[in-house]
């Protein structure tokens, strides 16, 4: 199997690291792993491409490359330029530093990356890893989504996805727990956390200069039970099929109603 990786941590980033690890288990001694991730950090910047400037690639070992975009371009760059002409059988992006459980799934470049796979037809997949007080000062924080990381790839793979015109990908978080335990996988749905949502704090600089900072909210806010954050907190690995078509059905058909 050949596996294109990227993430929006950074190609330095440790979560990139557990990433090869899983990947490197599923592509087999006789598969492939690339990497195409970004030069710096990219987190926050969801399905952002680069559209209206260039990004400076750089080649950094063997199947390893850094680009100066986001995931979408790591992705874009990776299956139109770096792999030639030979496309991956799956794209996975991550392992992020913190979880895209609930509306965090809306704002990541984690999700991003695997979003662009999918539009492109590949079969993709973000892992995230949850941090919480039972592992964010251990020695590993990413020791759940390292120990099963490849089993959540794999149990996906397994099972048939319907035909569409909007390609599925999945969207995995790892509970902030210690491997031992986590207590196993759940299918959910995305979740809302409530009263939850980004806002922006003043800050000054030494120059006197006014500057807004971004601040999340309570990561431990709950959410609809069996929800993604809600299954991550009491335990489970959540896996979230999604597509990138945003359309409420239920909404269409209503307006439709109402329209005549």
């Amino acid at each position: 199997m050949r596996i294109l990786l990227t993430n929006d941590d950074g190609i330095n980033a440790p979560g990139l690291a557990v990433l090869e690890e899983i990947a490197a288990e599923i592509a087999g001694p006789e598969g492939e792993v690339w990497v195409v991730a970004p030069a710096f950090e990219q987190s926050g910047v969801g399905h952002c491409i680069s559209y209206t400037h260039p990004f400076l690639i750089n080649k950094m070992g063997p199947r390893r490359f850094s680009a100066e975009g986001s995931p979408a371009d790591c992705v874009l760059a990776g299956l139109h330029d770096v792999m030639g002409s030979t496309r991956p059988d799956l794209v996975l992006s991550g392992v992020n530093r913190g979880n895209n459980s609930a509306e965090n799934t809306l704002y990541s470049g984690t999700i991003g990356g695997a979003m662009e796979a999918a539009l492109q037809g590949i079969t993709a997949m973000a892992l995230s890893q949850y941090y919480g007080p039972a592992n964010v000062n251990s020695e590993d924080p990413f020791e759940a989504s390292r120990a099963h990381g490849a089993a959540a790839v794999r149990a996906v793979l397994e099972v048939p996805t319907p035909n569409a015109e909007y390609v599925l990908f999945h969207n995995i978080n790892f509970p902030p727990v210690a491997a031992a335990d986590v207590k196993g996988l759940k299918a959910a749905p995305q979740g809302r956390r409530e009263n939850v949502h980004f806002g922006v704090e003043a800050a000054h600089a030494p120059s006197g200069r006014r500057f807004l900072w971004v601040r999340g909210g309570d990561q431990r806010a709950a959410t609809a039970p069996g929800s993604d954050a809600d299954v991550n907190l009491a335990g489970y690995i959540s896996i979230t099929p999604m597509r990138a078509d945003l359309t409420d059905r239920d909404a269409l058909a209503a307006l439709g109603e109402h329209l005549g």
